[in-house]
């Protein structure tokens, strides 16, 4: 099989750096400055093992490819709010032997959310949902940082709504012969809305540039309350936490190398990037939508939803606003 990386940022740059390491053929697709530095100097991977450099095929786009392969797998790797204008222009691609890639080819969401297996539906006919576990920062051109080991990061993976097939199964052997784990779960979306609560901290640390602070985690905690609230009005099953730490265990661990600090979460990054959007209408604002939905109030995610699409709108940096801010103007919406 070969890989396309749609969005070789953090998670596309980790997954598709360490498909190619163990031998894979990976196309990476990358727009602006990140196609730049990828084409003229290849795919920087700094990890604990050592820096890798990979000289991979880039694009700027499907059409660089011409006819896509009836054995390419897509992997959709862009923020959420990117996947519509993916879907749309890589869905309609010819493939090989006839059809289209949304018609033939198997699409994998490795994104945080639950919005974008939604979307890919509408069009593609056989999505695939992926749980991302991988601390990975991209912040440079080029450049892509993943701190775990000695796994790279833990990728459950299955069809979506749900489900599996020999499609996720052969997917999950390359990618377990690629310093990752791809537990194959037929209960995929359980693993995603578990990692969606813990994404609620994501505009936290972005708007106010920490987490890791007795106030911070308890904002968080505040935010994650309402979240387990709305998704019992809902019915929607989610993987508790003590299932969560024994899968992961200690196989991802964050040691010091190369005596440069980790960087933040996906938010963060954003931020840091100057990119002008964040992904917060589809962590956040998903709560807030099945809060609204199901008749509970979601005041502390409603607050950190707009402060964190007021900082990226605003081109504002990670830590402009402090965490008793964001505590103050949740208290007053209550």
């Amino acid at each position: 099989m070969r890989y396309l990386i749609i969005g070789a940022g953090a998670v596309g740059g980790a997954i598709g750096g360490r498909l190619a390491q163990s031998g894979h053929e990976v196309v990476l697709v990358a727009r602006g400055k990140q196609y730049e530095a990828l084409r003229d100097q290849g795919l920087q991977l700094r990890t604990p093992d050592g820096p890798h450099t990979h000289r991979l095929p880039v694009v700027d786009g499907p059409e660089a490819l011409g006819i896509l392969r009836a054995d390419d797998v897509l992997i959709l790797a862009v923020k959420t709010q990117d996947s519509a204008a993916a879907l749309a222009a890589w869905g309609a691609r010819p493939v090989a032997g006839g059809g289209t890639a949304a018609l033939r080819l198997p699409l994998v969401c490795a994104q945080n959310g639950v919005e974008s297996e939604r979307l890919a539906l509408r069009t593609f006919q056989r999505v695939y949902a992926m749980c991302v576990w991988l601390p990975a920062t991209f912040v440079e051109p080029g450049v892509v940082r993943a701190d775990g080991t000695p796994l790279t990061g833990i990728l459950h993976l299955g069809r979506y709504p749900e489900g599996s097939d020999d499609t996720a199964r052969a997917i999950a052997e390359d990618l377990e012969r690629s310093h990752l784990e791809a537990p194959v779960a037929a209960d995929v979306m359980r693993w995603k809305y578990a990692k969606l609560l813990s994404n609620l901290a994501n505009s936290v640390e972005a708007v106010s540039g920490v987490i890791d602070s007795e106030e911070g985690t308890a904002l968080f905690e505040r935010a994650r309350a309402e979240g387990e609230a709305v998704l019992a009005a809902a019915g929607i099953a989610y993987t508790p936490q003590d299932e969560e730490r024994k899968v992961r265990a200690d196989k991802i661990r964050f040691e010091p190398f190369d005596g440069a600090p980790r960087g933040g979460g996906s938010s963060w990054q954003s931020l840091q990037r100057g990119t002008g959007t964040i992904e917060a209408d589809y962590l956040n604002g998903e709560i807030a939508l099945l809060g609204r939905l199901h008749g509970v109030p979601t005041p502390v995610n409603d607050v950190l939803q707009e402060y964190a699409n007021e900082a990226a709108r605003k081109g504002r940096s990670a830590g402009e606003t402090s965490v008793a801010e964001l505590t103050a103007a949740v208290d007053a919406r209550r």
